[in-house]
C-alpha cells in the first residue's frame, strides 16, 4: 500500500467521520437524539481507526504475518492495551506510533 493511497484513506475516513458527526450537530441539536444514539456515536472514531489500521497490522507488505518479527503487530498489541486502559483514542494512536517508531529503529 503506497503512502499517498494510505493518506487518502485516512483523510477520507476523517472527513466522513467528522462531516457525519458535524451534520447531526448542525442540523439537529444533540439533546433531541435518544441517549442510546448519542452513546453509539462515541464508537465511531474507534471503529474508523480499527478499519484503517487492521489490514496493516496483519498484512504488512500484502502478506499475512503473525510472527513476533512483525513490529506493526507488536505495536498494535501495545496500542490495544493502552486503549483498554485509557479508553482514549488519542493516547491509543500516540502509544501505537511511539511503539512502532521504537520497534522499527531497533
Amino acid at each position: 500500500m503506497s503512502a499517498p493511497y494510505l493518506w487518502t484513506i485516512i483523510l477520507g475516513g476523517f472527513l466522513v467521520t467528522y462531516l457525519t458527526r458535524l451534520s447531526f450537530l448542525l442540523l439537529i441539536p444533540l439533546e433531541r437524539f435518544p441517549e442510546r444514539f448519542r452513546r453509539g456515536l462515541r464508537f465511531v472514531p474507534p471503529a474508523v481507526l480499527a478499519a484503517l489500521v487492521t489490514p496493516e497490522l496483519f498484512r504488512p507488505g500484502g502478506a499475512w504475518d503473525f510472527s513476533l518479527g512483525n513490529e506493526r503487530l507488536l505495536a498494535g498489541m501495545i496500542a490495544l492495551l493502552v486503549a483498554w486502559r485509557t479508553k482514549n483514542t488519542w493516547w491509543t494512536i500516540a502509544a501505537g506510533m511511539l511503539c512502532l517508531w521504537v520497534l522499527s529503529s531497533i
